[in-house]
């Protein structure tokens, strides 16, 4: 459970979404930085399309903290793809990784990803993913969190409003209703790469041992992650049965 000790602003979730649901993209980031000021911050993976957002939000907030949670098992072409954008971009990177390393987590767990197991995803995940990014939350004394994810990605992102609460941390998603034409149509416009893997057949790309082209049978992107065990990695889920609750009842 994250403690935010900065104030956070008491938004009407209801009516603040009545209000902005059809804001454009960089409406919503503009508001976000008036809403919260100093206290929101923003996530990449440096994924497929990451460009997008890293570009869309530091037109309006140049100096905005990125967090990176680097699991220490992204392919090459991630970590070269993330230098490439951090220094076009002059993003304010914020790299955070698990305290226990890879080969202590081998050592005492085995290769989670290789026991095809939902319990063994969820620890690695956890280990990997959850607790370096609710640590950055923390340190940054974040009390908003922009965020790329798209409703046509996975069924919990079906289920998400442009403003959400995670928490104590308010989730602000400025490209949710956007399809796969409008990022390529956003990368071009404005001349931005896009991960190398996109042309390996790759439509979403994370750690090198759980992600793997797109096939004519797979049913969707995300089945081409964890095995297609799991569509969420753990970030963009409640932490607690507190955070379920609040997430539900702001999407009544």
């Amino acid at each position: 459970m994250i403690s935010i000790t900065a104030k956070v602003p008491l938004l009407d979730l209801n009516l603040v979404n009545q209000e902005l649901d059809q804001e454009k993209a960089l409406s919503l980031v503009t508001w976000s930085q008036a809403t919260f000021g100093d206290g929101l911050v923003m996530t990449t993976s440096f994924g497929i399309q990451a460009a997008v957002m890293l570009h869309l939000v530091t037109r309006v907030i140049p100096n905005i903290p990125v967090i990176w949670v680097d699991t220490g098992y992204l392919p090459a072409e991630t970590y070269k793809f993330a230098e490439e954008l951090t220094t076009r971009l002059k993003l304010n990177l914020k790299v955070y990784q698990s305290p226990m390393s890879p080969a202590r987590m081998e050592a005492l767990y085995g290769k989670l990803w290789e026991q095809n197991d939902l319990e063994a995803f969820n620890r690695y995940d956890s280990i990997r993913k959850v607790e370096p990014m609710q640590r950055a939350l923390q340190e940054l004394k974040a009390t908003a969190w922009l965020a790329g994810l798209r409703s046509n990605q996975t069924q919990h992102r079906q289920t998400l409003k442009r403003i959400d609460q995670q928490g104590e941390i308010y989730k602000i998603h400025p490209i949710l209703y956007w399809h796969s034409r409008d990022i390529y149509q956003y990368l071009t416009a404005n001349d931005l790469p896009y991960h190398p893997f996109f042309d390996l057949g790759y439509v979403s790309v994370g750690d090198w041992h759980s992600s793997r082209p797109l096939t004519a049978d797979d049913s969707d992107e995300r089945s081409t992650r964890f095995n297609g065990l799991k569509q969420e990695c753990g970030l963009h889920l409640p932490q607690t049965p507190e955070e379920e609750e609040s997430l539900n009842s702001s999407s009544l």
